[in-house]
């Protein structure tokens, strides 16, 4: 009966850590004013004057919107078809 115990009390263990894991780490889709957007991880203070906003992970755009989707390595912002590294 202890092995159960043991068992169990470990599962609920590993599960609270993988909860604590996926709440802790955030992720954005973030597009600018020019329609380029991008997967960002973390929230980043960007300048108002960039026109950049952040949307939550499982936003999309609509069927009459006109997006671009891009990847990037680093932190930084796209900005005329180019990333722009800070």
């Amino acid at each position: 009966m202890k092995n159960y115990t043991k068992l169990a009390a470990a599962a609920v263990f590993g599960l609270g850590a993988l909860a604590l894991t996926a709440t802790s780490a955030s992720a954005y889709i973030v597009c600018n004013g020019e329609g380029e957007c991008w997967h960002q991880k973390g929230h980043y203070d960007y300048h108002p004057e960039w026109g950049i906003v952040e949307h939550p992970d499982g936003w999309a755009w609509g069927a009459g919107d006109h997006y671009r989707w891009h990847e990037h390595h680093g932190r930084g912002y796209w900005h005329s078809g180019v990333w722009v590294h800070f």
